[in-house]
């Protein structure tokens, strides 16, 4: 019977021959995905329907998943691998992250100390250092990796509550992410927020701390991609924790023309290398001046994890205890693209954002909402509202380009971010030329 089983599982998956024919299909995938629809183009329920509601009872050859995958997942696919997604913080998985992607699961690592994965955490120690190098991050930090900056930011927030548990607030301008909101309530901790001047940059002087275990300075706000002043906001931290969340804006520091704020006075900082460094999703950096008080926060180690191995393991810096081998992904990236291949996506797609700004500036009847420090342009029709609202709908539903919304100063916005490796001067200009027909 156990024979049989093995026979079975060996017909139904060959691993060359069946992931030869799954790399040819992401080969092919990538080459053509310029040419689907950005959005799925379908109902809510849509994959549902046609799913069987009971599992197979027996094992089915893998060409059969990939015959189906066209046929039932792709219709079902938004496209952030297309060159033309352009909402929100637009990203890439690389070649070489994919690659690596591959690799990470066939190792199947399991982060729980050291010792069950060496390679897993220095190769984490290393790249997070040699991520820090490149952004100008000051040298004593100890970094980490997270799969998202909310998680990351968490945890940071989790340090500065048992730092100072008498203090339950967490203070942060009018323009910081939703992650903290959520923090705050998970922590329970308050929330107080700080106005924010003409640029949506926090206004430092009208900081009071005198009450918080943490300050949340933005280096990259979510709608108009805005720098808080993290330099005045550290010196008038008082003992609050001061974290960073430098999610979008970090990568671009790969370019020292693009580190427009003094972070060394900050207690941690978090930067995602998913959103714009071509790792792909899942890979969010957390570095730290004050590496102690996480393991002083977290280290918790019950008799079945002690080990004689004088390290740290990650488990006592972090929530989690268990973790992937995300560092292989950030690895491939950075040894496939170097610090100099890094900088010309960040600046390209800075000068694509600056090309599209213009056209807008110059073009009657169409208006820009906020400065373009990076990659994102925040704009909007004359109009209402709603007339807005309704040209967002119109533009997304030709499948051409895909931008998102937001609102700024209580307006209605449009946002469109440029972040894709594939995305050219022909994709921007083609997103204007769809924007202004869906305007006549």
């Amino acid at each position: 019977m156990e024979a049989d089983r093995a026979d079975q599982e060996t017909s139904a998956v060959d691993l060359r021959r069946d992931g030869a024919a799954a790399l040819e299909w992401v080969a092919s995938y990538l080459e053509g995905v310029g040419e689907l629809p950005v959005l799925a183009q379908v109902e809510p329920g849509w994959l549902l329907e046609r799913l069987p509601e009971s599992p197979p009872e027996t094992g089915e050859p893998f060409s059969a998943l990939l015959e189906d995958f066209d046929r039932l997942i792709l219709p079902a696919v938004t496209h952030w691998q297309h060159p033309r997604f352009l909402a929100f913080f637009a990203n890439t998985a690389s070649d070489p992250a994919i690659l690596a992607e591959l690799l990470t699961i066939a190792l199947n690592q399991v982060g729980i100390l050291w010792r069950t994965g060496p390679a897993l955490a220095e190769l984490e120690q290393r790249t997070t250092g040699w991520l820090g190098q490149l952004l100008g991050l000051p040298p004593e930090w100890h970094g980490h990796i997270e799969d998202t900056a909310s998680i990351g930011t968490l945890t940071a927030l989790a340090v500065a509550r048992e730092l100072m548990p008498d203090r339950r607030v967490v203070v942060c301008s009018e323009q910081t992410h939703s992650s903290i909101d959520k923090a705050a309530r998970v922590l329970e901790l308050e929330v107080k927020r700080v106005p924010v001047d003409d640029a949506f940059r926090m206004r430092a002087d009208q900081l009071d701390a005198s009450d918080a275990c943490a300050i949340v300075a933005t280096a990259g706000t979510t709608s108009t991609t805005s720098s808080d002043p993290v330099a005045d906001i550290a010196a008038r931290k008082g003992a609050a924790w001061l974290h960073v969340d430098a999610a979008y804006a970090g990568s671009a520091w790969v370019c020292p023309e693009f580190r427009t704020e003094d972070v060394s006075g900050a207690d941690s900082l978090i930067v995602n290398p998913h959103k714009w460094l071509l790792t792909g999703m899942g890979c969010s950096c957390l570095w730290t001046a004050r590496p102690d008080d996480f393991r002083r926060a977290f280290s918790l180690v019950p008799d079945y994890l002690r080990t004689r191995d004088d390290v740290v393991n990650l488990s006592e810096v972090s929530i989690p205890l268990g973790r992937p081998f995300r560092a292989l992904r950030l690895w491939a990236v950075l040894r496939c693209f170097g610090r100099e291949g890094l900088q010309a996506l960040i600046r390209e797609h800075v000068r694509l954002a600056a090309l599209f700004e213009e056209w807008v500036r110059d073009e009657p009847g169409w208006a820009l909402c906020a400065p373009r420090p990076l990659s994102v342009v925040c704009f909007r029709r004359d109009g209402s509202d709603e007339e807005n609202e309704a040209l967002l709908e119109r533009v997304n539903s030709t499948g051409e380009i895909f931008i998102s919304p937001t609102r700024v100063a209580g307006r209605y916005v449009l946002r469109l971010a440029v972040g894709n490796a594939r995305t050219t001067e022909d994709d921007i200009r083609r997103a204007w030329e769809v924007l202004q027909r869906c305007a006549q």
